[in-house]
């Protein structure tokens, strides 16, 4: 679990620290900078997963992500992250853009990569991994300090580019949990949105980041999860509604099927409403039989029917009793929901001057 989340110099978070429990939910009004810090997690499982590069490319290059607001005479321009875990490691990370002379000519082409400036694996107190520009020192299973001779690969973290597990057994760990996180930001409900249509099913105790393989998750949930908690969670949220998940033996095809009273026959998921298939997703992601250490949620209250908001925030605090979860909400009553069935009040943000803060009044 996440103890503490530092993020430095990322759009409009200048320099914050928050203490992070078992459940967070940020909250504040719109441009504060709630998603920033939504990204700035994601950022490290990014780093984990070898993809750092690629997910700052999405966001514009690293001249976008740097922090936007007035700098100090001396401050340099980079972005830093850094998490303590449970356990007592701490990760910490710096980017930047390249200087002149960081880069060969021939990769001119890749001016807008992130170099990793500096790179820090600390366990209570005691340095594990130290990157810097000259190269990168870590400390083996015995406890022997080792200069690594070869050459890393500067856009991407050290975590994954190291492959002595039984050497660095901790660094496996750390890239295991940070791999592990999982996202939810937008499901994709449009018309010719995989989820509305059959699916090849097959073993699923996680759904996809944009819900295309729901009709397997439910179908894992059912199968080897929490069944009744998800079927009296439809039933409940959706009007007396039945879940069923069709599904044709010959060519393993599954279809999300929604009973529902007065009808004569079940709705298909090419009938059914944008809301009704994000909450399903929801229910999906929260009842999973195999959570992940973090699950993080990014405005799920997006297209929901407001009586839908409760029974989400049930899922939400029940999920939080077996992972750590992280919600961001422009919902005020999804806020006041969890708080009021946690006891865990909620994050509140502000914008002030331009920089995110924690709005403490």
């Amino acid at each position: 679990m996440i103890t503490a989340l530092s993020v430095q110099g990322y759009r409009s978070v200048h320099d914050l620290w928050l203490e992070l429990g078992a459940l967070n939910v940020l909250t504040g009004p719109n441009g504060c900078g709630k998603s920033n810090l939504y990204r700035a997690v994601y950022l490290l499982h990014a780093a984990a997963a070898g993809s750092l590069a690629r997910a700052l490319a999405d966001e514009g290059g690293m001249p976008s992500v740097l922090w936007a607001g007035p700098r100090k005479r001396h401050e340099t321009r980079r972005l830093t992250l850094g998490v303590h875990l449970t356990g007592g490691l701490a990760y910490t990370l710096a980017a930047g853009l390249p200087e002149p002379n960081d880069l060969p000519l021939e990769h001119g082409y890749f001016q807008l990569d992130p170099l990793i400036k500096e790179e820090t694996v600390r366990f209570e107190g005691s340095t594990l991994v130290d990157r810097g520009k000259s190269g990168v020192t870590l400390r083996d299973e015995s406890g022997k300090r080792v200069s690594l001779p070869m050459s890393l690969t500067r856009s991407e973290s050290v975590l994954t580019q190291i492959a002595e597990p039984h050497r660095y057994p901790y660094l496996v760990s750390l890239r295991d949990t940070l791999q592990r996180w999982r996202f939810y930001h937008q499901f994709r409900t449009d018309e010719a949105a995989p989820l509305r249509q059959p699916q090849v099913g097959t073993f699923t105790p996680a759904l996809a980041h944009d819900g295309r393989d729901l009709a397997a998750a439910l179908a894992t949930i059912l199968t080897l999860g929490d069944a009744p908690r998800l079927l009296l969670t439809v039933a409940r949220a959706l009007g007396g509604a039945e879940l069923r998940i069709a599904h044709d033996p010959e060519q393993a095809r599954f279809r999300v099927q929604l009973q529902t009273p007065g009808l004569l026959r079940p709705l298909e998921a090419t009938e059914l409403s944008d809301g009704t298939l994000r909450f399903l997703c929801l229910v999906a992601a929260l009842l999973s039989p195999r959570l992940p250490p973090l699950l993080a949620l990014n405005e799920p209250e997006t297209s929901l029917h407001p009586d839908l908001i409760e029974p989400l925030a049930e899922l939400i605090v029940e999920a939080s009793q077996r992972a750590q979860l992280w919600i961001v909400t422009h919902s005020t009553k999804l806020a006041d929901a969890i708080a009021r069935q946690s006891g865990t009040a909620p994050v509140r943000l502000a914008l002030r001057d331009g920089e995110t803060v924690l709005d403490e009044r």
